[in-house]
């Protein structure tokens, strides 16, 4: 009996490359994700509030910058693992098989890993085999869906990407707030803690007394972040005597140690590190930029 019906056609290039910036926007964003919570729970400066709003207010030069990028690894590298797996299925057995996909991805993506830790000067065989999983995961599944010929398939990968989103965020979520995460919180510090010699590793220090005096020995002095405007590095160096204050704010992580040095400009530092490392620190240029100049104890305190 002769089967009837209409044979599958293959999706348009234009169609399957939007299906495919689609997939790659969806899987930048559970790595977003999972990139925000992981931050959450690594040692970071107290940047505030101003990098959220900064993220929010340029969402729409991202999200453009974004696509952009998506269909360019769509042509460059989706398309292209698609096309290979097809010719590798017809060449080797006749005809075209899902799990090519993944093998061509592989290979792919293994050259991609060893540019990137070339140019990064090596990596860890961890980190390395990590990237390597994650990248032929990140090529395997746009290129798949590129192959496929069922029609209609926007709607369910959107509502399967958006699923996969949300749910990414409620477990991390779920996973701060249960501890099975454990949040970074700076180290809660007392007056007591802090007296002792702190250097920069560079030849300068802050020597707190326990009667509030402080010595400063070729501290850094123009860093140009919280009280200074103008950002240029003078070479300058802060060396004298004051004294400094401990003042533990409304949480760990606005505590601050207040240095008052008449030859100096700078006031606050703000405390970072670990309950074994604390550290204090000051930004370097604009805080945006997590660049900092931090201090730790040298005279084994506590």
């Amino acid at each position: 009996m002769e089967k009837s019906g209409r044979p599958e056609m293959k999706r348009l290039f234009g169609l399957s490359l939007l299906l495919s910036i689609l997939v790659l926007l969806l899987e930048a964003t559970v790595a977003l994700v999972v990139s925000l919570v992981y931050d959450v729970t690594q040692e970071s400066p107290n940047a505030g509030g101003g990098g959220s709003a900064m993220f929010i207010f340029l969402l729409p030069v991202l999200a453009v910058f974004a696509t952009a990028i998506a269909g360019a690894l769509s042509v460059g590298l989706v398309f292209p693992t698609a096309w290979l797996s097809g010719v590798l299925g017809r060449r080797f057995g006749g005809r075209e098989v899902w799990w090519w996909v993944p093998v061509v991805a592989g290979a792919v993506s293994l050259v991609i890993v060893a540019a990137v830790v070339a140019l990064a000067g090596g990596a860890g065989a961890g980190a390395v085999a990590l990237g390597w999983v994650l990248t032929t995961a990140a090529l395997t599944v746009p290129a798949l869906l590129w192959r496929s010929r069922r029609e209609r398939i926007f709607t369910p990968v959107i509502l399967w990407g958006v699923a996969a989103v949300v749910l990414t965020a409620v477990l991390g979520g779920v996973g701060l707030g249960t501890g099975v995460l454990k949040e970074y919180r700076p180290p809660a510090l007392t007056s007591a803690d802090l007296v002792g010699r702190w250097s920069d590793g560079d030849g300068g220090t802050l020597t707190f007394a326990a009667d509030g005096r402080v010595t400063a020995d070729a501290v850094d002095d123009d860093l140009g972040g919280w009280g200074h405007g103008d950002g240029e590095d003078d070479g300058d160096i802060c060396t004298g005597q004051g004294t400094w204050t401990y003042e533990p704010g409304t949480d760990r992580s606005s505590q601050v140690v207040d240095v008052r040095v008449d030859s100096c400009t700078y006031g606050t530092w703000d405390v970072g590190g670990t309950e074994s490392r604390p550290t204090l620190y000051q930004y370097i240029g604009d805080p945006d930029s997590w660049d900092l100049y931090e201090l730790r104890r040298t005279d084994g305190g506590p």
